[in-house]
């Protein structure tokens, strides 16, 4: 695994979160001013959708879209529902389907997953992705 991560929308909604540790926000900043910060296109869209005006949208993609960014292609698609399919078989196929893409294409590349939503880690402990799941705060505390 590198250093690099992809953005879960999850994790980006709580970047401004009050209870924030300052270590975190700090680290945050470094990560995206170093680059190693990651998007691709589900997290795109989603951050996109939860603008809350026209003038919110451009303010998140003038940052987001300095990002480098993964092309979601045949290998993280056929990965993405390789993964819903092992996720069937152990009950848990009712996942996001954004969460399922942006887990596969940090599987392909060998990113970790930077997220505040427990389905990562159903995904990584049931869908057979090789990723790290890493949460941006401890669970329950955002």
């Amino acid at each position: 695994m590198t250093d690099r991560f992809l953005i879960d929308n999850s994790a980006w909604a709580q970047l401004n979160h009050p209870n924030l540790p300052p270590e975190t926000i700090e680290w945050a900043a470094q990560a995206f001013a170093e680059r190693r910060a990651v998007v691709c296109l589900p997290f795109l869209l989603e951050a996109g959708y939860s603008a809350r005006d026209s003038a919110d949208h451009e303010r998140i993609f003038t940052t987001l879209l300095d990002l480098p960014r993964v092309v979601i292609d045949d290998h993280i698609e056929q990965m993405a529902l390789d993964t819903q399919r092992r996720l069937a078989n152990a009950g848990h196929h009712r996942l996001p389907p954004p969460d399922l893409i942006v887990a596969a294409a940090a599987g392909w590349h060998g990113f970790s997953v930077l997220h505040y939503d427990g389905d990562f880690d159903v995904i990584k402990e049931r869908g057979g992705l090789d990723f790290t799941s890493i949460w941006l705060a401890e669970r329950g505390t955002l």
